[in-house]
């Protein structure tokens, strides 16, 4: 009922004489009777974090400053409107995030980083579109307008597809992975809001001072205007090429493995450092032999002075796992070896953390299905969830065939990999639809060729201004997210691949029709039957 500073005090309920005197007897013996068991317990030294920080926002500064630059580059004026934009959007998730009370890890710049460069797509599709309706006859304030309309639907379906995948991997992810999708997702929202808002602000703001005659948006281009690239004459080449890569990458999985971290095989991981230069990695190997610990993996880690210990999963539980790494630090410290950083995981929720990794993959590929399905027509959506599953066995076959390591973190690689991949594939597929009304009569094969020999200039761009944001979070981003950040650049080189060449064949095989080929009707026999 009040403080008890003086050591006495009184508790009023609806007590039988037998609760009261049982809840006096607890009382009287001290603490409740609960008992905790850690199933996975995180250690950072002070200047192992304040590194991970220093990497994480180098490698958003060199990020952020390639991709302003660029945008200038390529489209000038309008370029610095989408870098207004961009600045704007960062400021927006910081303070997304502040309001949130979220907490910011490594994986949550690493989201923050992806976004710069996702963020300027939705102003290269606005931009694009703008190029294409001024060619087709239209003033430059009916270019203006037409751009902003005719690409948001295209933006919305683009970015709701990754918000899916951010979706399910907060709420199946854990850690470090619930903060990326955090960070991932209020990116995404924010980037909805600036590149449109704020943009279109700007843009309307500009041209009621200036009144151009003509719109000069663009001052560079990886590829030129009005390309006529054959890509369905080699699909079945491409097709052909995938299939035997995608059994490689399946048959490395099976009878090769992975590197699983800890997080899926339990254990615990130390990150060491010596004191007096490069670390020897065969001394440490020396050093621990003989602590009997079981399986002990020493590797090099990022910098010559940094090595990774992982110690198996001991028998006695968590205090075993503690002995264990007692045992390491005793055994480094007489060479001059410290712990910078420790992460144990028990055996048994490693294998709920793999399931549950698979479950989410699963779960964001049968959203985003239905989600396209509901959009486009059927095949659209039969043929973006091949075309993604394509990229998924691609990057885990790299995992298995480089031996980077997969983790948690390999999960939010995977994951956000499908929003990538779907957000070029939804793209494509869009400018096919509209060209199904516009051509009626052209064949299928020369009306997709048309649709990616569209959007093929947008696609180069965007998919060059995210590789400006991974790049240097490969470079600088620090070993810790280093298998994410390979995954993640080498994933996006193979969903423009898939979602230019290997969607568009996929589609015809599914059955997708011209409006002509629709309107068709059968032959009729001569008794005026159908055949």
């Amino acid at each position: 009922q009040q403080p008890i500073p003086g050591g006495s005090g009184q508790i009023s309920g609806s007590f039988t004489t037998a609760t009261a005197n049982d809840l006096a007897v607890l009382l009287r013996a001290g603490a409740l009777p609960a008992s905790l068991d850690v199933v996975e317990e995180r250690t950072v030294d002070a200047s192992l974090g304040a590194d991970s920080i220093r990497a994480g926002l180098t490698a958003g500064v060199v990020a952020s400053v390639l991709v302003v630059a660029f945008m200038v580059a390529a489209y000038g004026l309008w370029g610095v409107f989408a870098n207004v934009s961009l600045v704007l959007n960062i400021i927006l998730i910081f303070g997304a995030l502040s309001m949130l009370g979220a907490t910011l890890t490594l994986p949550g710049i690493a989201g923050i980083v992806l976004t710069i460069g996702m963020a300027v797509d939705a102003n290269v599709l606005i931009y694009e579109r703008m190029r294409e309706e001024q060619r087709s006859g239209k003033s430059p304030i009916q270019s203006i307008q037409a751009g902003f309309e005719r690409a948001w639907g295209t933006i919305i379906d683009s970015h709701l597809t990754q918000l899916i995948a951010a979706i399910v991997l907060y709420f199946l992810g854990s850690g470090p992975v619930q903060g990326f999708a955090v960070t991932l997702a209020l990116g995404i929202l924010t980037s909805l809001f600036t590149s449109y808002t704020v943009t279109s602000y700007q843009v309307h703001a500009w041209y009621r001072v200036v009144r151009p005659k003509v719109l000069k948006i663009q001052h560079f281009r990886f590829i030129p205007d009005g390309t006529k690239i054959p890509f369905m004459k080699i699909s079945r080449y491409v097709i052909a090429f995938s299939i035997v890569a995608s059994v490689l990458s399946i048959g490395s999985a099976y009878f090769k493995g992975f590197n699983l971290g800890i997080d899926f095989v339990g254990g615990t991981a130390i990150v060491i450092q010596h004191e007096d230069g490069p670390a020897d990695v065969g001394q440490v190997r020396e050093l621990l032999d003989g602590l009997e610990l079981g399986e002990v993996q020493v590797q090099g880690f990022g910098t010559p002075e940094d090595v990774l210990v992982r110690v198996q999963a001991q028998e006695g539980g968590q205090d075993a796992d503690q002995v264990a790494v007692a045992k390491v630090r005793d055994a480094l410290a007489t060479e001059n070896y410290t712990i910078r950083s420790t992460e144990a995981v028990s055996g048994t929720v490693s294998g709920e953390l793999a399931w549950k990794g698979t479950i989410a993959v699963i779960i964001a590929l049968v959203a985003i299905l239905i989600y396209i399905w509901f959009r486009f027509e059927w095949q659209f959506a039969l043929a973006a969830i091949t075309t993604t599953t394509h990229d998924i066995i691609m990057t885990i076959g790299l995992f298995s065939i480089t031996g980077l390591e997969f983790n948690l973190t390999s999960i939010a690689a995977v994951l956000t990999l499908v929003g990538l991949s779907l957000n070029e594939t939804v793209v494509v597929s869009d400018r096919v639809r509209e060209n199904l009304r516009k051509h009626r009569k052209m064949p299928l094969p020369e009306l997709i060729d048309l649709s990616i020999n569209q959007t093929i200039v947008r696609t180069s761009l965007t998919q060059f201004t995210v590789f400006l944001a991974l790049i240097p979070l490969v470079l600088f981003g620090g070993e810790v997210i280093r298998s994410f950040t390979i995954a993640m650049t080498f994933g996006c080189l193979v969903g423009m691949y898939s979602s230019i060449i290997v969607n568009g064949p996929i589609l015809i095989n599914f059955g997708l029709k011209s409006k002509s080929e629709e309107e068709t009707p059968a032959p009729k026999a001569a008794d005026g039957a159908s055949v």
